[in-house]
């Protein structure tokens, strides 16, 4: 790790423990969840041959249609209701009630939601320490930027959850919606109640075989932000803070 990985790695144990991470503080290139497999959220687990978020795998999610974010946080919310930590790297516009009410524990979450030119050197710092990092990176990301990456993950046993519609990578898992519709509306009167995705899944090795699922996400409009009553906390790293608003993005 460079000297200004490291500064941000130091930067994030110094903001995580100020802020009281819940179940003590993992310093970077310690998994914080020790399991092989990280656990996916219900109605994805069926796309996954193994049921789960091996360590060391990157998924891209296909930003190019509609629902990609809540997609991408519906991911994260298996290891996060799980106790794992995640992380968010440039995604100003992630919503934070909708992260939540897609089921992750915002106290458990770090956000850098405008890394600037050196997003790939914070979102390495990141897989040092975090579980799963989730990357939405500029649309003129390097492949030699994403094959460190890539293999930064694989060295530390964490997730790589890359954003994007043109990944240069080579990636283990690859999610796309390619259908959708909303609920609620009735005649042209009521509220939006929920989202459904059409979610495809193809990939390598165990996932070579392509898979559909479908998935729901949103709530009704008489249930309230938050997850299982839990007091939303958060750490937010430079940049601006993101919006409290739906999942972003979509």
């Amino acid at each position: 790790m460079n000297g200004y990985a490291g500064r941000v790695a130091r930067d994030l144990v110094a903001t995580v423990g100020a802020a009281g991470a819940p179940g003590g503080w993992a310093p970077p290139g310690r998994a914080l969840v020790p399991e092989r497999l990280l656990p996916v959220a219900g109605q994805l687990a069926g796309l996954f041959a193994e049921h789960g978020l091996r360590r060391g795998s990157t998924v891209v999610v296909d930003r190019a249609a509609p629902g990609a974010m809540s997609l991408a946080l519906a991911l994260l919310s298996g290891p996060s209701a799980a106790g794992s930590w995640c992380a968010a790297v440039g995604a100003p516009d992630l919503g934070l009630v909708g992260a939540a009410q897609l089921g992750l524990d915002i106290a458990r979450l770090a956000l850098a939601p405008s890394p600037g030119p050196r997003w790939p050197v914070v979102a390495a710092a990141f897989l040092e320490g975090f579980d799963v990092v989730l990357l939405v990176p500029p649309g003129d990301a390097r492949p030699a930027d994403a094959r460190r990456l890539e293999a930064r993950a694989r060295q530390a046993g964490s997730v790589l959850a890359v954003l994007s519609p043109a990944w240069p990578g080579v990636a283990d898992v690859r999610l796309s919606v390619d259908g959708g519709s909303w609920t609620g509306l009735e005649d042209g009167a009521g509220y939006l109640a929920g989202r459904e995705l059409q979610v495809a899944l193809t990939g390598r090795g165990a996932a070579s075989r392509p898979r559909r699922a479908r998935l729901v996400v949103g709530q009704g409009p008489d249930r309230g932000p938050g997850v299982g009553g839990r007091r939303p906390g958060l750490v937010v790293l430079g940049g601006t803070s993101p919006r409290a608003g739906g999942p972003g993005g979509d």
